[in-house]
């Protein structure tokens, strides 16, 4: 489901048009009616994906406040929609965790993890689900098998031997897409994001069937400051290849957001670009001597929050080098003291990056592929119908294969290799939380000294992120494509001199 043009692509994309187009044509007057209007210009006179309009357009309307950067409206006293818009009807506005929330009025409560026997059961005279249920959990029932839910222990045993395939294992979607186990259930059996737990992923939001989940934007204040003329700068995240349509090339998109009124256009594989020479140094001089016994690397923001929540005595071996989001945003500012900048890419978590306060990142605002959509829909841009022009600032070849995964590992291995031609490499990669997690374990059991360890939460890495518009299997050609036809394959070696402070 996750890239490509589903049902619930569509309802997102509808919503982002229209608060982007609120944010580029409202007033201050016109506000409020506009924003209460759209939960009705979205949802039509006949319901089209639920049981009722009312159930859509409210569904809609909890929609719009996220795009709004609010949050939901609790559910046991009336609130009415445009509450608190105040704060959020500004060009400054950063995002307040919890990033992803349910949906209450979305929500099916899928049933959680359980094993349940369908009717393709045919009764048979060996009876193997009976024999190997180690708890007594299963009975025969009017000649079926059946299983005691109060009894069983989800050991899978039953399905296992099952010669029919007629017994089932219903999981939540969005709780089987999270590799941290940030998914419970709340008093009425929808899901429930624990938020101390959750590292803002977004791999929940993308597999849930219902479009239960969803994340909060800053595409109306982003509208609004381009509206008003403000100085802001574009860094772009290498995975924007191949996410706009087979036909927009780098050119054509770069084009295209000068159009929408950024100043100027940087790729952050610029930035890549920088860690990818400053981390190889950083693994010649610090773990290949000994002094370090691993490193993993940072530029992965719900890697990092992962391996500091849950493996906070391996904190130290996070790398402390500039993510390519920072290092690109604090060369904009460098280059333009007085202007806005603007990360787009294919991540929820980069907009908590954003907003951190341990190191700052530079960035005013962060928009990903799908909501840079809405932005092009409410100023009737077509990227493909751009010129094809690049002024940009561009990067290497080892810079732009950062958008997938085993392109850190791959750029800061070609690296070492060049410029430490003496210092042995031991690389290893891991992709989508849950192999994450099992390679800290191995990480902190002492099983993988002497490495350089990436991290990418999302399967496939970046190009496979929340915010993605396209496939992975049809974005990651694109992207080879064009890495293969970078004249430049590796940074220069100076760059790990740069200083971006």
């Amino acid at each position: 489901m996750r890239g490509l043009d589903t049902p619930l692509k569509q309802i997102r994309r509808k919503i982002f048009s229209e608060i982007a187009r609120i944010g580029f044509e409202s007033s201050d007057d016109t506000l409020i009616q506009d924003i209460e209007a759209i939960p009705y210009n979205i949802v039509e006179e006949k319901a089209k994906y639920r049981d009722s309009i009312y159930r859509e357009r409210a569904v809609a309307s909890e929609r719009v406040r996220l795009a709004m950067g609010m949050s939901l409206r609790p559910e046991n006293r009336a609130v009415h929609l445009t509450n608190g818009i105040e704060a959020s009807n500004i060009d400054e506005k950063y995002y307040e965790p919890p990033l992803m929330q349910v949906i209450p009025s979305a929500c099916a409560a899928c049933a959680p993890n359980k094993y349940e026997v369908s009717n393709m059961c045919r009764g048979c005279v060996a009876h193997p689900c009976l024999l190997a249920c180690p708890k007594g959990a299963i009975s025969m029932v009017d000649g079926k098998s059946h299983i005691d839910q109060s009894k069983c222990i989800k050991c899978g045993r039953c399905k296992s031997v099952c010669p029919y395939d007629a017994i089932a294992h219903k999981q939540r979607p969005c709780e089987l897409a999270c590799g941290v186990k940030a998914i419970t259930s709340d008093e009425q059996g929808r899901a429930k994001i624990i938020d101390d737990k959750c590292v803002s992923c977004g791999m929940c939001m993308v597999s849930c069937p219902f479009g239960a989940i969803s994340d909060k934007s800053q595409i109306f204040q982003l509208a609004h400051a381009l509206r008003e003329g403000t100085e802001i700068i574009a860094e772009v995240a290498p995975a924007y290849i191949g996410q706009f349509g087979k036909e927009v090339t780098a050119g054509k998109f770069h084009t295209a957001l000068r159009k929408l009124g950024f100043s100027d256009v940087y790729e952050v594989a610029l930035g890549a670009d920088i860690g990818a020479v400053t981390e190889a140094h950083h693994y010649a001089s610090k773990v290949s001597t000994g002094e370090l016994p691993f490193l993993l690397t940072s530029c992965c923001p719900s890697w990092s929050v992962m391996a500091k929540k849950f493996f906070p005595d391996i904190i130290d071996n996070i790398s402390r080098e500039l993510t390519p989001m920072v290092a690109t945003a604090r060369k904009v500012k460098q280059d333009h003291p007085t202007a806005k900048v603007v990360f787009i890419g294919p991540c929820a978590s980069k907009k908590l990056e954003a907003s951190r306060t341990s190191v700052r990142s530079d960035v005013d605002f962060v928009i990903t592929f799908e909501e840079l959509n809405g932005l092009f829909d409410a100023k009737n841009i077509v990227p493909a119908d751009c010129e094809d022009d690049v002024s940009s600032h561009l990067a290497t070849a080892a810079g732009q294969g950062y958008a997938v995964a085993g392109g850190v590992a791959g750029a800061i291995e070609a690296c070492l290799k060049e410029y430490y031609p003496d210092v042995p490499v031991h690389i290893e990669h891991a992709e989508s939380l849950a192999d994450c997690k099992k390679m800290l374990t191995l990480a902190k059991a002492g099983k993988l000294n002497g490495c350089m360890i990436e991290g990418m939460a999302c399967p496939g890495g970046c190009m496979g992120g929340a915010g993605t518009n396209v496939a992975f299997r049809d974005s990651s050609k694109a992207l080879k494509k064009y890495v293969s036809s970078s004249e430049e394959k590796i940074p220069a070696k100076e760059l790990e001199d740069i200083q971006l402070d």
